[in-house]
């Protein structure tokens, strides 16, 4: 029997004080089951190249709960140590066995698939136990070792009657960590952190049909049919998939099976995914995995933090930022990469180089992606275009790169539900469209129905309004238009038509100046000034008689500070104020001066205001009851 102290000093105690001090407890289950993944997969390596002559065969690792006895067993079939390596590797704290063994096989190990980085994750076994014991055996037939300590520097070592290659960690739960004998917990934990490890995981038995088995049937004299009950048999209950999705090459993988692991990650997920992408790279870092496209909402906030980040099958996080560039944080899915290590920090993330060439690649991977897809079924691609427009615009804010790339799939849908590349919308309305400045002028409505008759009057103009609708279409049409040469984003209800896009031709008044002068007076005295710039203009005589608009600039600044622009918290806290545009050629107005008594003229002012303010949405309240008690004193 040896007896000793664990080689503990300052320099290294403090990386374990740093890695777990301030971690939840829960994760001590992940890195044991992930230390004896790497003793299998080492024991793999080492029988694949001829240096063990112990049988690989079908090894899985064992959780066992005994409750009684306080205990919690991890037991894996993996590659073992004697008694010195448990001195080497356990007794000398922050020994990575993982790291040396890597160093010593680092060119044939390298796709071997063993995690590594652990180092002190065995020591994360005294946040819950209050003695651990190792029973060992190593794979060349060394006698087994029995290690124990109870969380002390002191620890014994004496030699075990073990028969079967492999360790055995037994921890003895603390008081205050029973909730770690529970079936239940255990079992979240394993689901959260162990779904996907490469080793196959038991906890426990289930039963299940026996596949052999073959119900008969049977009818009575009546005829009455009666099937006997199906046969159950015990099985091991294997509560991981140690060969999922993104371990294989895209093509061994049908749609189907893309399908079918976006059910395994999100059980609770009704809706299909629009599309997937598949990640697959070993240079200049590894990475696999696979993301998902899910049907989007408007609400950003509400889809992030659903891709699973791993680490070798091993789950890190599902917080992927800084990872994953900002935008794609909306997407679903799962990355893994042995470049990113399990316990990292956002100030680490920022400025390991590895990190942003995993950022850049992915952006590039979905950008290709995107325009894969528009080009080889461009009417699918349109048909899904609401679902994933909100992904595609935050790119292009985001992301440079992705911005340029965007500009070969990112559509401009019409209010009549025509699809434009943006090359495409610009070839189409050019012609019609560039104003008297020779810039071209992108008329846009956000909601159909509110902005119907701003809509109508530019299409009798000929002109293509498109609908954009997303939250941040205010700061999408300002990268535009400063990325983009002569060009302007108007919202159709910003001016009177002929105001939006101006052309060299303009239209004459029917009122003298006089006329005019008299008008605006009298609109000045009904109309509130604190709500309304008042507007006089030479129009079609068709076109409506008081319109009221909003100034582009002013309504997207308010716009952009709503949804997060910074720096225009000035915009956000401004009144609302609008135009209100008189129609001088409009046979109503002339009705106005014409009427003889100040109170009709004031009454047809207002009601000639509020019809204008209602197709804007903007009559409600108290205002609405007198509008429709006026019209319905007009037409007694």
């Amino acid at each position: 029997m040896t007896k000793g102290s664990i080689n503990v000093s300052v320099e290294n105690i403090f990386p374990l004080i740093k890695k777990f001090l301030y971690s939840d407890h829960e994760i001590f289950l992940r890195e044991l089951i992930s230390n004896g993944t790497d003793a299998t997969l080492k024991l793999k390596h080492l029988a694949s190249i001829g240096e063990s002559k112990s049988e690989y065969g079908n090894p899985q690792i064992e959780i066992k709960i005994d409750k009684d006895a306080k205990k919690l067993h991890i037991i894996d079939q993996g590659i073992g140590m004697t008694a010195e390596e448990v001195e080497k590797y356990i007794n000398q704290v922050a020994f990575s066995g993982a790291e040396e063994f890597l160093d010593q096989y680092k060119d044939s190990a390298k796709d071997s698939g063993i995690i590594g980085h652990f180092g002190l994750g065995f020591y994360s076994a005294f946040m819950v136990a209050e003695k651990v014991e190792i029973i060992t055996k190593s794979h060349t037939g060394a006698p087994a070792a029995h290690w124990t300590c109870d969380g002390s520097p002191e620890f014994t070592l004496v030699e075990a009657d073990k028969e079967d290659r492999g360790t055995e960690i037994i921890l003895h739960i603390a008081e205050d960590s029973t909730e770690f004998l529970e079936d239940t917990r255990i079992r979240e934990l394993l689901n959260k952190y162990n779904k996907f490890m490469p080793i196959p995981i038991k906890f426990g038995t289930k039963e299940i049909n026996d596949p052999e088995f073959t119900p008969k049937t049977t009818k009575d004299k009546d005829g009455k049919e009666t099937t006997e009950p199906h046969k159950q048999i015990t099985v091991d209950d294997i509560i991981n998939n140690p060969n999922p999705a993104w371990t294989k090459q895209p093509t061994e993988l049908e749609d189907q099976n893309y399908k079918d692991f976006y059910r395994e990650l999100y059980p609770m997920q009704f809706e299909e995914p629009l599309f997937n992408i598949h990640l697959n790279v070993d240079y200049p870092f590894n990475l696999t995995g696979i993301l998902y496209f899910p049907k989007m909402t408007n609400d950003m906030n509400m889809q992030k933090d659903k891709i699973q980040l791993y680490q070798n099958q091993v789950f890190v996080t599902d917080n992927v930022e800084g990872i994953v560039p900002e935008f794609l944080t909306m997407l679903r899915g799962v990355i893994d990469s042995p470049d990113i290590p399990l316990n990292v920090s956002r100030s680490y993330l920022q400025a390991d180089g590895n990190v942003k060439k995993i950022s850049s690649y992915i952006t590039r991977k979905v950008a290709d992606k995107l325009r894969s897809l528009f080009n080889s079924n461009r009417e699918d691609f349109e048909a899904k275009w609401d679902d994933i427009k909100i992904v595609i615009e935050y790119g292009m804010l985001s992301e440079e790169k992705f911005f340029e790339k965007a500009d070969a799939f990112a559509l401009y849908p019409t209010v009549d539900g025509t699809y434009y590349t943006y090359e495409e919308l610009y070839n189409k309305i050019k012609a019609n469209q560039t104003d008297k400045d020779d810039k071209l002028v992108i008329l846009y409505a956000s909601n159909k129905d509110e902005q119907h008759s701003y809509i109508e009057a530019a299409k009798t103009k000929g002109y293509e309004v498109l609908l954009l609708d997303s939250p941040i279409v205010s700061h999408l049409i300002q990268k535009l238009e400063t990325s983009k040469e002569k060009i302007s984003f108007t919202r159709v209800d910003g001016d009177h038509i002929d105001n939006l896009i101006k052309k060299e031709d303009t239209a004459i008044s029917k009122l003298t100046e006089e006329q005019k002068t008299e008008l605006d007076t009298l609109l000045k005295e009904v109309i509130p000034s604190e709500k309304f710039t008042v507007q006089l203009e030479a129009m079609d005589s068709e076109a409506s008689p008081f319109m009221i608009t909003q100034p582009e600039f002013m309504r997207r600044m308010k716009e952009m500070q709503a949804t997060g622009g910074g720096g225009m918290n000035m915009f956000g806290n401004m009144p609302e104020m609008y135009n209100l545009v008189v129609n001088t050629n409009s046979s109503l107005v002339n009705d106005i001066l014409e009427t003889k008594t100040k109170k009709k003229q004031e009454r047809l002012i207002n009601q000639s205001l509020d019809l204008a303010r209602l197709s804007q949405g903007l009559l409600k309240g108290e205002e609405l009851t007198s509008f429709i008690k006026r019209s319905y004193d007009m037409i007694k």
